[in-house]
Formats: structure tokens, C-alpha cells, sequence
């Protein structure tokens, strides 16, 4: 990482991004070209090893893609604003924090973790608990990205 600076080591901390962002971009390439979609998330971080669950059509070009080639990049960023450079352009940028990341992406099939999940992706996204049967589950794909090793950083807004 260039900027040391900004990175972003403490569990705690990487966690409150987690938390905060709303949204992965998920990379990956389709015979040579790159493809991003963003997604909802839920996401368990231990021992270091992001594990994000999404969910979708069970059927699409992300199915496809990734039935050929599970390698992915994520994105997360969040707390973005414009940092004003007054009367010098070069001076302008922007606040954020963001995690990136390489995995390896897989559908999740057993019925069980299905369910749960879906029950950490709702909770990531609603800070809520939902009741969610396996009959429920059925009508859609879950998506499991392990991403062994990440990097984060972080531009805090100036005050």
C-alpha cells in the first residue's frame, strides 16, 4: 500500500466500515473483459478472513461468469465527501474509507447455511433479525466470497 498513512489496521475499525458501507462491487472478467456489479452484502470477518454473502437470480451473466472463473475483486467504500482545495484545484479530493480485496467466489448450496446466510445479509444491511425459512430461500442464488487478505484505508473528513 502506497499510502500507509491510511491504512487501516484495526479489526475494530475495519469492522465499523463493514458495518457503515452498503454495497460491494464485485470484478470479474467474462472471456478477457473486465464486468462490475454492485451488490448488497452480509459479511463475517474472523481471524482476518472477510467472508461476504450476496444474494441473486439464480440464472444471468454474473452466474456465468463466475461458473467459469469464481476469481473476484471486491470494493467497499463508504463516508465519501468532497474536501474542498479552496481556490486550487489540485488541492480537491475526498474523504472516505474503503476495503479491497481478492477472493474467490462459490454458491452456497447446503440449506442450512442458506438461511443463515440470508439472516446475516439482512442483519448487515437492516441492523435487524428476520426470520427466514429454508421454503423462503429456495427462490434465489446465495453467493459466498472468501477474501483471505484485504487492505483498508481510510481519508478521514478534516474539520
Amino acid at each position: 500500500m502506497r499510502r500507509t498513512d491510511r491504512e487501516v489496521t484495526d479489526v475494530v475499525k475495519i469492522r465499523e466500515i463493514l458495518e457503515k458501507a452498503q454495497i460491494v462491487h464485485i470484478g470479474m472478467v467474462d472471456e478477457g473483459r473486465p464486468y462490475v456489479v454492485p451488490m448488497h452484502y452480509g459479511y463475517r470477518y474472523e481471524n482476518g478472513v472477510l467472508t461476504l454473502y450476496m444474494h441473486g437470480a439464480k440464472e444471468g451473466r454474473k452466474c456465468d461468469i463466475l461458473a467459469k472463473n469464481p476469481q473476484v475483486f471486491i470494493e467497499i467504500e463508504t463516508d465519501v465527501e468532497d474536501v474542498s482545495g479552496g481556490e486550487i484545484a489540485c488541492n480537491y479530493g475526498s474523504s472516505y474509507a474503503s476495503i479491497m480485496g481478492d477472493g474467490k467466489a462459490d454458491i452456497v448450496t447446503e440449506a442450512a447455511e442458506k438461511v443463515e446466510a440470508l439472516q446475516i445479509l439482512m442483519r448487515t444491511q437492516t441492523k435487524r433479525d428476520f426470520v427466514i425459512t429454508e421454503q423462503m430461500s429456495e427462490s434465489v442464488q446465495v453467493f459466498r466470497i472468501v477474501v483471505p487478505h484485504l487492505t483498508a484505508k481510510c481519508r478521514p473528513k478534516m474539520r
